[in-house]
């Protein structure tokens, strides 16, 4: 049977790359930083909504029945409604799809999507914080080659003028 390759991460001598190939995956590193941010912005996003729809929740007795609410249709538009069940909610679950749950129900919806969001966010920032120790290792590297090369060009110039005076005297 073959080997399944790109299995796993590739492990790279970061020391034997040249200062392109070092740039190619500092940009790579960039991106996947930038990503990673902004996977964490919606995640966070998410979580708001969740901790905001249970607190709405909590708030929710059986003395609201019968109450004027707004009703969110978007986002920025409500529209008056009344609470007519205050035991029995439908719960956006995405894409048009809605469930029931009696209040102790939708708590434990809110509290188990709030936790999982949680979870992936401090997956995603453990993969960030790994991806931007590394960006760091190769930015290093790229300033210790830039240093190697910028010494050689002063041994040139500094071989070069030597010669220059030799042929002067």
């Amino acid at each position: 049977m073959a080997a399944n390759k790109g299995a796993g991460p590739q492990v790279i001598d970061i020391s034997k790359l040249n200062l392109e190939q070092l740039t190619t995956l500092k940009n790579q590193l960039d991106q996947e930083l930038q990503f990673f941010s902004e996977s964490l912005q919606q995640l966070k996003i998410a979580q708001l909504k969740f901790n905001e729809s249970g607190e709405c929740v909590e708030k929710l007795t059986p003395e609201t029945k019968g109450k004027e609410i707004l009703v969110p249709l978007t986002s920025c538009m409500y529209v008056p409604g009344t609470v007519a069940n205050s035991e029995k909610l439908l719960i956006e679950v995405g894409t048009g799809y809605y469930i029931e749950r009696d209040v102790p129900g939708a708590k434990d919806y809110f509290s188990r999507k709030i936790k999982f969001v949680t979870e992936q966010m401090e997956k995603i920032q453990k993969i960030a914080s790994e991806k931007s120790k590394l960006r760091e290792v190769v930015m290093d590297m790229m300033e210790m080659k830039l240093d190697q090369q910028l010494a050689v060009i002063q041994q040139q110039q500094a071989v070069a003028g030597k010669m220059g005076e030799g042929m002067v005297a």
